[in-house]
This record gives structure tokens, C-alpha cells and sequence, in this order.
């Protein structure tokens, strides 16, 4: 048999073979009365065009700040008098029984915050000196204290949270609300990556990937400083008219490959050479900062030109301005063990904070002065937590650090349909267990998913047989938490 002939059988649907069977079939004539007449998929269809959700979402885009290492949360936002009090004391061993921790062994000594606390906000939120410009924000926080996750090593706690399992291979959240929302700028990528720090997130790229659904959904990875994005110019040589030939081409080959075997990552190809060809235009436009105010750049602790957090969250609002779906800003360097003076929860952590707080604290402001915070939800923290006690291998140091810990930890979120200047949850008086509403992972991501106006156990992709989620089979809407 022809071998191209049996790919091509191998791959079509049961749809496809009743249409193609026979131009008088009954499937054929049955299949025509309800659909248009059939060309080639590629021929109108945009993976990329806006969709409406099936109920009504405040949210219409995310912008997604994870502090890649898991911030120390017992010194920043969950406030244990009790444990400041028993600090140095032997953890008593109800809490380690059964228990297995990254770097730790043996019978650790419980550590109190260093750090000084006091309430902001009317709604008196508990914060520490290590964040000062998110005081000033503490009415637009809806602040969670009881985090919950499965996972305590950095990679697969990033999975979790990101793609719904610990292990490579699931499309991220940002594929999932491109897959299920498309984006409102046909110029420009529907989810956006942008990276700061120097390095990418233990997760790695799966972080941002599509896993089983089209490629068209990953995240694109930009730079602030430099091309935007690499390989969008035209290459050397190479003018813009002699480009929309070469492009014009390679999809009239593309759209004979979709007549002939049908498989939707062809369509895909079509459709990013198309958007790529288009973004030569449009991303240098919108990631050149240098065309906002002194004053707003002054701001955010941004410096045009130069790459940065600050110069991203800048980049973020710039982005969902014009349309971008889900923008995804990953800052490296959260991991506080205390091995170094960078990760000490004293000095260490006022630098950190120093770098991200204002700009972050910028970004949401900036967001409601221009009416769109209400439409866009801001999404603050880590993977895990850290422990109530110090770290095995810093515990003789002068440096102060934590392990890492998966039992309870705070993240934030702002706008997008969530209350503002609200505390849900509570950890135990030394902060070793959620005492009051636990949110898992799975609930957190269920809850996104309701602010952008979907069910999150009908958003399904079928691969291999069975309908996926985001949420795997887990995940419940967290209703406090919304407005």
C-alpha cells in the first residue's frame, strides 16, 4: 500500500472519512447539510481569534509575577508571634514525625521572623518591613495565608502549579486560556514569557509549553533588552517584500499538506509564520518602553534599554494594553536556604524585595489608574513555602535561611473579579499546618479559570483517549475569594 496513503488514512478523523469517502455517501450528504462547504482548514480559521467563555469572567487577561524559588512567606506576609517567642527552640517532634525535607535532617531549631510586623490596609493586613511598597497596596490584595501544594523540590512544584502535574508533558495555564480565550491582538502572541534574573525556572520552558494541545498556544519567550524576540527579524539580505514571498510559499505547500493528512499542527505552522510576519512590526513597537513618560518609567524602577523585573512588569502592562492574553514574568533567585549573604532572610531578603516590590506595587497601580486592573487579575508568589525552623545546612551560620516546605505558604492576586483588601486562610501558631481553608494547587487554578469565565472541569482537551484539564481530576472554585 502507499505508504503516504496509509499516514494520510491513519490520521483522519471519522469525519474526514465520511466527507472524503464519497461525494454521494449519506455521511457526506448529512455532513454537508451541516457544515460549510470544506476546504482546507487553514483556508479562514485563526487558532489565535478571540473567543467568548462560556459564562461570564471578570477577567479578561493575567499577568502571572512567580517568583521562581519560593519566597520565605513567614517573613514577608504569615505573621507568628508565637514562634518569635520560641525561637531557637528544639521543633517539636509531632511536626517532623514522617516528614522528609530537602536539605534538612535530624532535630531542627525553630526560627521566629527576624523581620518587624505591622498591620496596612483598612483591612489590617499583617505585613513585614521586608515589602514596604506593597503596604501601600494592601487594599487591592486578596492575600491567601494557607497555600497548599504536594510537591517540595522547585521543578515539580512549578509543574504543579503551572501545567496541573509534577511531571512534564501538560500545557501550562497560560496555553490553556489561549487555548480557551485566544487573544484580542491578531500582531502579537496571545501569552507572553519574559524572564528576569539571568535564569529560567527549574521547571524549565514546560513552565510555559502546550504539552498535547497545538503549539500555537506556548508561551513566546521575550526579551526586554535586545530583539524582543529572537529570529523575528528578517535575515540578512533578505527585504520585507522578498520575506512575504518566501511566506507566501511555504503556505501554499502547507495548505496542500492540510488537504492531504489533515493534522492540526500544520495549521499551526501556517498560522505562526503568519503571526511571526506580522510581529516584525508590532512587538518592537510595544516593548519599547522608551515611549513611556519620564515619570511612569521613574515609577516602576525601570531603566529602558537595560533587562530587569521592573523593566518587565512595565513590559506586562504594555502588553495586556494591547490585547495579549496571559503575560508570564518569571524572577529568579527566592531560594532563602541562607547559603549566601543573596539568600539570607535579613539583608538578603531586603535587596530582593527592594528590586520587586516597587515595580510590582507600580504595576497595579498603573492597572487601575488606567481602568484595567478590574479586567486583568495579578497573581503574586512562589511554588511552596519555607520552614518555621532553620535550614540543616545553615543552621551553625550566621546567615540566616529556611527549607524548602510544601504545607502552607501565601500568595497574592489583585483585580480581576477577586476581593480587594481581603486575608483568607490561617497557618497553626508556628506555621507548620493549615489551621483555616486550605487552598491546594488544584484549587487555585480552579478559581483562575472561574475569573476568566470557565468551568474548569469542562475546559478539556482529548488526547490519547481521555479528556484532560488543567486541574487533572482535582480542584474546587475557591468562592470567598471572589468580589
Amino acid at each position: 500500500m502507499n505508504p503516504v496513503a496509509q499516514e494520510r488514512l491513519q490520521l483522519q478523523t471519522r469525519r474526514q472519512f465520511l466527507k472524503d469517502s464519497s461525494q454521494f455517501s449519506l455521511g457526506a450528504m448529512a455532513l454537508g447539510s451541516l457544515l460549510p462547504k470544506a476546504s482546507a482548514a487553514t483556508d479562514v480559521i485563526n487558532p489565535l481569534a478571540p473567543k467568548r467563555p462560556p459564562s461570564f469572567g471578570k477577567a479578561k487577561n493575567v499577568i502571572y509575577l512567580h517568583m521562581s524559588g519560593a519566597p520565605p512567606h513567614l517573613d514577608i506576609f504569615d505573621y507568628k508571634p508565637e514562634l518569635v517567642k520560641r525561637d531557637g527552640e528544639n521543633c517539636p517532634d509531632s511536626y517532623l514525625a514522617g516528614r522528609r525535607f530537602a536539605f534538612t535532617s535530624g532535630v531542627p531549631k525553630l526560627m521566629g521572623s527576624p523581620r518587624e510586623y505591622k498591620q496596612h490596609g483598612k483591612a489590617g493586613i499583617w505585613m513585614s518591613d521586608a515589602c514596604p511598597h506593597f503596604h501601600a497596596i494592601a487594599d487591592d490584595m486578596t492575600l491567601i495565608r494557607s497555600m497548599n501544594t504536594d510537591q517540595f523540590n522547585h521543578a515539580p512544584a512549578e509543574l504543579l502549579l503551572f501545567t496541573g502535574s509534577p511531571r512534564s508533558g501538560r500545557p501550562s495555564m497560560g496555553s490553556w486560556v489561549t487555548y480557551g480565550l485566544g487573544s484580542e491582538n491578531e500582531n502579537l502572541p496571545g501569552f507572553v514569557v519574559l524572564i528576569s534574573s539571568g535564569t529560567q525556572p527549574s521547571g524549565g520552558q514546560s513552565c510555559w509549553g502546550s504539552g498535547f494541545i497545538p503549539s500555537v498556544y506556548q508561551g513566546v519567550q521575550c526579551r526586554s533588552k535586545g530583539d524582543p524576540v529572537l529570529f523575528v527579524s528578517d535575515p540578512s539580505g533578505m527585504k520585507r517584500d522578498m520575506r512575504r514571498a518566501t511566506l507566501d510559499a511555504l503556505r501554499d505547500l502547507n495548505e496542500l499538506q492540510s488537504k492531504q493528512f489533515g493534522h492540526p499542527e500544520t495549521a499551526t505552522r501556517i498560522a505562526q509564520y503568519e503571526l511571526a510576519y506580522r510581529m516584525q512590526t508590532a512587538v518592537p513597537e510595544v516593548m519599547d518602553i522608551s515611549r513611556e513618560s519620564k515619570k511612569t518609567v521613574e515609577t516602576y524602577g525601570a531603566t529602558p534599554g537595560a533587562a530587569g523585573f521592573a523593566n518587565n512588569c512595565l513590559l506586562a502592562r504594555r502588553l495586556v494594553e494591547q490585547g495579549v492574553r496571559f503575560v508570564h514574568l518569571f524572577d529568579w533567585g527566592w531560594d532563602f536556604h541562607g547559603t549566601n549573604p543573596t539568600t539570607g532572610i535579613t539583608d538578603g531578603l531586603t535587596n530582593k524585595m527592594a528590586r520587586t516590590d516597587k515595580p510590582v506595587a507600580a504595576l497595579i497601580n498603573d492597572l487601575k489608574a488606567r481602568g484595567l486592573l478590574d479586567e486583568t487579575l495579578v497573581i503574586w508568589g512562589g511554588e511552596f513555602g519555607r520552614t518555621p525552623f532553620r535550614e540543616g545546612r545553615t543552621a551553625k551560620g550566621k546567615i540566616l535561611g529556611r527549607d524548602h516546605y510544601p504545607d502552607c505558604y501565601c500568595l497574592f492576586m489583585a483585580g480581576g473579579g477577586v476581593k480587594g483588601g481581603f486575608d483568607y486562610g490561617k497557618t497553626d501558631d508556628l506555621g507548620f499546618k493549615v489551621a483555616e481553608n486550605k487552598v491546594h494547587v488544584h484549587d487555585f487554578q480552579a478559581t483562575v479559570m472561574h475569573l476568566l469565565g470557565f468551568d474548569h472541569e469542562k475546559l478539556t482537551y482529548r488526547y490519547q483517549g481521555r479528556d484532560f484539564r488543567l486541574t487533572d481530576v482535582h480542584g474546587h472554585v475557591v468562592e470567598p475569594l471572589l468580589a
